[in-house]
């Protein structure tokens, strides 16, 4: 396999509780994370020299470290055995838009050297090296539904998680390089001990068990967001006025916002609708799971 292709996709928060600020510093989550089928495209090349090229729409808005790049250091260090190559990263995912971008690349990356090493796969502890990179990069390598807990580091598959038709929209303004910091210092969460409690077991028997969880559980960063970036209200308002739409919420701590729809025709057409609307957006129609 000299070339091998992953699929970052990203990473959409259903619902996220913020459980508290811990003695350590991080902040106590609990959250449910879904995967569209939109996302950047990672490619490794096994016969070309170690190394990162960025193309895409959105390639040119990565600023400071790119995580793809750390990935490969980190791995090196890992396990220098480890059989790497050129990493091509195709960024068709905005930057900073609370959708897990730049972790659902450094887990492509790492998804995509564990296949190039299948006889060395046991030598490293692909998780744990995940969560050194980012809170959201475990769940990302998981790439599929599933509940997280702590900071991002304890996971529980949610099995046969309804599709949902959804349009991600991002309303691509400025946002401040500490963004999430300082939404999670609005938010001024209390005091909690960190639990080392696993996930509890989710099931939902229906979209409509889904969304009414979704819509009782909600995101608690959603205020403290909306006054870092308050972009996201008009966002947030353009989607209630779509036809067809269901709920509405931000992912993370934004800005890209969501909204389900009933079917992938309708998506579609409120995806269109928001791009003749407001040009400088950026709007797609795509599918959680």
């Amino acid at each position: 396999m000299p070339v091998i292709t992953e699929h970052a996709r990203a990473k959409v928060n259903l619902t996220l509780r913020v459980l508290g600020k811990r003695g350590d510093g991080y902040h106590e989550l609990e959250s449910l994370v879904a995967f569209a089928d939109a996302g950047d495209v990672v490619t490794l090349d096994l016969d070309a020299s170690l190394g990162v090229r960025v193309s895409g729409p959105f390639g040119a808005s990565i600023a400071g470290e790119n995580l793809v790049r750390v990935t490969l250091d980190k791995l090196s260090e890992a396990e220098p055995g480890l059989r790497l190559g050129a990493v091509t990263l195709e960024k068709r995912l905005p930057v900073a838009a609370g959708i897990g971008g730049g972790s659902a690349d450094a887990a492509a990356v790492l998804r995509a050297v564990r296949r190039a090493n299948p006889d060395m796969a046991d030598r490293v502890d692909w998780l744990g090296l995940a969560s050194k990179l980012g809170a959201d990069v475990p769940v990302c390598v998981h790439n599929g539904p599933a509940m997280m807990r702590g900071t991002g580091e304890l996971l529980r598959p949610v099995d046969n998680l309804p599709l949902l038709d959804v349009v991600l929209v991002n309303p691509q303004v400025p946002v401040p390089a500490d963004k999430t910091a300082r939404v999670f210092r609005a938010l001024a969460a209390a005091p909690v001990d960190p639990s080392p409690a696993p996930c509890k077991p989710l099931t939902f028997n229906s979209r409509a068990a889904l969304l009414a969880f979704m819509a009782a559980t909600g995101n608690d960063l959603l205020p403290p967001a909306l006054g870092v970036v308050p972009e996201i209200r008009d966002v947030m308002a353009a989607l209630k006025a779509c036809v067809g739409v269901g709920h509405v919420a931000l992912s993370g701590g934004g800005p890209t916002c969501f909204a389900v729809f009933p079917d992938e025709a309708s998506a579609r057409a409120a995806a269109n609708q928001l791009y003749a609307e407001y040009p400088d957006w950026w709007a797609v129609a795509t599918k959680l799971s």
